[in-house]
């Protein structure tokens, strides 16, 4: 009998500590995803810039089939870096424009946009960084222009839908790329 007092005391004071309401909030937490140490090197796709991509990135054409817009695919991440250039042709004011006004089309999803300023005079490249958190469509956009000739914009998009949380390892990784493209992009000189 006393045996069975002795269970049955350590059962209900187990059920008693058990039942604590301690709820502690969890530490924020994301995806352990692995990626390859970057390894750049240039590439020139016949356009008036030329620049320096990570080897695990693919070049191709643009789908759009307009000329020197290019597309780097990376395929392990399900991600692609789209590239847009255009000749400045006094519309450098409409295309400043258009350049800052993408990365506000995502500020319904996002939850924190901000925009560094780039500024490379030794090679004449100037623009602007945007790095875009939370769940919208792109998580990171630039542009870059010599303010004469030539103007580039460039964005982020994975083929999944936005969810911030599982894509920030590969988020971040694109966004490092982006900023080696841009600190190594050199515009060609006209002949």
């Amino acid at each position: 009998m006393s045996r069975i007092l002795g269970i049955l005391s350590l059962l209900i004071f187990g059920f008693l500590v058990s039942c604590q309401d301690d709820v502690r909030p969890k530490p924020r937490a994301f995806l352990a995803l692995n990626y390859p140490a970057a390894n750049y090197h240039r590439v020139d796709v016949g356009c008036p810039y030329t620049f320096d991509i990570n080897k695990i990135a693919e070049v191709q054409p643009s789908r759009n089939k307009i000329p020197c817009w290019i597309d780097l695919i990376y395929p392990e991440m399900e991600g692609t870096i789209f590239l847009t250039y255009r000749p400045v042709q006094n519309n450098l004011d409409s295309l400043l424009t258009d350049a800052q006004k993408l990365p506000l089309q995502h500020t319904i999803k996002a939850d924190v946009i901000e925009g560094d300023i780039y500024t490379n005079d030794l090679h004449k490249t100037y623009g602007m960084f945007y790095e875009v958190e939370g769940n919208a469509a792109s998580q990171a956009q630039f542009y870059l222009t010599d303010s004469t000739r030539h103007f580039i914009t460039g964005s982020v998009y994975f083929n999944s839908i936005p969810n911030y949380d599982s894509i920030v390892p590969a988020a971040e990784y694109l966004r490092n790329d982006i900023r080696h493209l841009m600190e190594s992009l050199r515009w060609k000189e006209e002949n």
